[in-house]
């Protein structure tokens, strides 16, 4: 830590650099009095940094909670720090072009009043979406409110409505559980609490909304004018998100980098859970980024963090981020061909020293750590090539057998305390792990365990690091709380596709209990012109698309698909055209797990 540049402070000028206004209690509420983000909760950032956290995540967390209105250059501004991400301003002809309206209908409706309150009262005349994740889309409603998105265009890469809504739907309740952990929600804002999460402070609570696109991008170099502000265009799926794109405004000398370079490491596999990234075509189209915009632009500026003034600036940044994620991928790649396994490759690789000191490469909210393991992961999946690592027992029978061979459990939290008492925590986190899987109700392993959880999350330099141990001694020992999932979004669950709804509800289905039925259901959508025809066998709710009348007997129902939605919310058969026998539908219902959880909010 002591050869990282902290008498360096052109990030903290970039930072505030172009600072017009913020606001004032920086605490956004919904109409009713509930608080969706408190950004004044972080004014302990003002002090120096304690023995709590680390001091390079200290600094992190200072810059990323600077909070207000921001100018870019002539016609562009920033709202920063009123979510975990910024939304940007173009101002056109007419109005102002949003980009990636927060996560919440709440912070955006925020943001853009401040924006007008210095600005003018600006119609938006545009929406443009960088990516597929919810915190740069969930917020559209608070800056197009119903009734005024009509002749608005709005643009997003080819794929994002399919990815927006199906990321996380199909593990959605464990992605947020995992969520909680990984931006802290529960934990207190406090020096010894959550301080951050890397890529901003933390996620907004409130209201996520989806405008659906109205315009594809699908190619690079294409270009659009939305209220005279001409945007030329860069794909780059596969990146940060399945559907990405940057974007470049020629007549302002802007480049927009969505979510493709950020002020620190980002994940190539988020501890929420997703799909593995590629970070070899993450830095392809970083390269390709340099290549293709030339010399067109002065400023760079992402849907986080603050802005990189200067071309060569710019260039030298892009190049560090592209050669980041290339030297992570090749040199794993040339490690797990010489026999290493992804935590053996995690412990040795080291970066570079200009890219392990530059501020901007350091594992914030992504880690080196964990991003060798995802490439591992990707290339090679979950097994190490240890065949004793095949068919290893289930957590609590793997450690009620590990405390037996301790000599149980008053002798397995001995051997613990002896590594803590020698500074081995990461091992002790692994045998008192074990411990408390293994005797559940055993306090002192929990608060032992908790104790040591608070000792590695007040030293970790990555955000969601922190915040997962932090959060996971917190209910050592305080217990679990359930989580409530707002699942009643009805614009999100009219963004699935028809497809997407049925398989969210077949991941539903509880497989032994629906081992001996035998089923099929034709559903007939009228607005989509569509059959249907759902097959419930040995367990498993398959479906596909028909063009002709089933002739076995079964139910047929006709409607639209807005009803499908209502009668699989449980809202019954009233107004549905039903042929055949209707217990065959409450006989699939019956089979179906959390049927209130079908459609789960997309988290970022």
């Amino acid at each position: 830590m002591s050869a990282l540049p902290f008498e360096d402070t052109t990030d903290f000028e970039n930072a505030d650099r172009g600072f017009i206004d913020a606001l004032d209690p920086a605490v956004v509420k919904t109409d009713d009095g509930r608080v969706v983000y408190d950004n004044d909760a972080y004014d302990f950032l003002k002090g120096d940094c304690p023995d709590t956290a680390s001091p390079s995540l200290w600094r992190q967390a200072q810059l990323c909670s600077r909070q207000g209105l921001y100018e870019v250059c002539e016609g562009i501004y920033q709202i920063r720090g009123l979510d975990l991400s910024n939304m940007t301003l173009v101002e056109g002809e007419r109005g102002v072009v949003v980009i990636d309206p927060l996560l919440s209908v709440e912070t955006a409706a925020a943001g853009l009043a401040l924006y007008r309150r210095h600005r003018g009262e600006r119609p938006v005349t545009g929406l443009v979406y960088t990516h597929s994740h919810g915190d740069h889309f969930g917020g559209s409603r608070g800056v197009l409110p119903r009734g005024t998105e009509d002749g608005v265009p709005i643009l997003a890469p080819e794929g994002f409505l399919e990815h927006a809504v199906s990321e996380n739907v199909y593990a959605g309740n464990a992605m947020t559980r995992r969520a909680i952990f990984m931006y802290g929600d529960r934990l207190p804002k406090a020096a010894d609490g959550q301080i951050s999460a890397g890529l901003g402070m933390t996620t907004s609570n409130g209201t996520i909304s989806l405008v659906p696109p109205t315009h594809d991008i699908t190619r690079t170099g294409q270009e659009e004018t939305v209220d005279g502000v001409r945007i030329v265009f860069q794909l780059t799926p596969g990146t940060e998100a399945p559907a990405e794109m940057n974007f470049l405004f020629p007549d302002r000398r802007a480049l927009c980098l969505a979510e493709n370079a950020t002020h620190n490491l980002h994940n190539i596999l988020t501890l929420r859970g997703a799909v593995v990234r590629d970070s070899r075509v993450w830095a392809r189209y970083l390269d390709e980024a340099i290549e293709y915009f030339g010399d067109g632009y002065d400023v760079a500026f992402a849907s986080h963090h603050w802005p990189t003034w200067g071309r060569e600036n710019v260039v030298a940044f892009l190049a560090a981020q592209r050669d980041l994620y290339a030297y992570l991928h090749d040199q794993t790649l040339r490690l797990l061909n010489d026999g290493l396994t992804g935590p053996e490759i995690a412990e040795q690789l080291e970066l570079p020293p200009a890219l392990e000191n530059s501020w901007h490469a350091r594992g914030y909210y992504g880690s080196v750590n964990h991003n060798i393991k995802a490439i591992y992961q990707r290339y090679l999946g979950w097994f190490d090539g240890n065949v004793a690592h095949l068919w290893e027992h289930p957590p609590v029978a793997l450690a009620q057998r590990y405390v037996d061979a301790l000599g149980g459990p008053e002798q397995a939290l001995s051997t613990a305390r002896g590594y803590v008492d020698a500074g081995d925590l990461r091992f002790a986190a692994t045998l008192l792990n074990h411990l408390v899987f293994a005797t559940p109700d055993n306090a002192d392993a929990k608060t032992a365990l908790a104790d040591v959880y608070d000792r590695l999350g007040h030293g970790a330099e990555n955000g969601t690091w922190r915040n997962f141990y932090l959060t996971s001694a917190m209910e050592l020992r305080h217990g679990v709380n359930p989580i409530a999932i707002d699942t009643t979004n009805p614009e999100m669950a009219m963004a699935l596709t028809t497809d997407m709804v049925l398989d969210s509800l077949a991941i539903r289905i509880d497989g032994p209990r629906a081992w001996d039925d035998d089923l099929t259901i034709d559903l007939v959508l009228t607005d989509e012109d569509r059959r249907h025809r759902l097959t419930l066998h040995n367990g498993a709710l398959t479906h596909r698309t028909v063009t002709a009348p089933r002739s076995e007997a079964g139910l047929t129902l006709t409607l639209t698909r807005p009803r499908l939605l209502g009668v699989l919310a449980g809202q019954g058969l009233d107004g549905v055209d039903a042929h055949g026998d209707t217990s065959l539908l409450g006989r699939l219902f019956s089979y179906v797990t959390e049927p209130d959880r079908a459609f789960p909010i997309v988290t970022p």
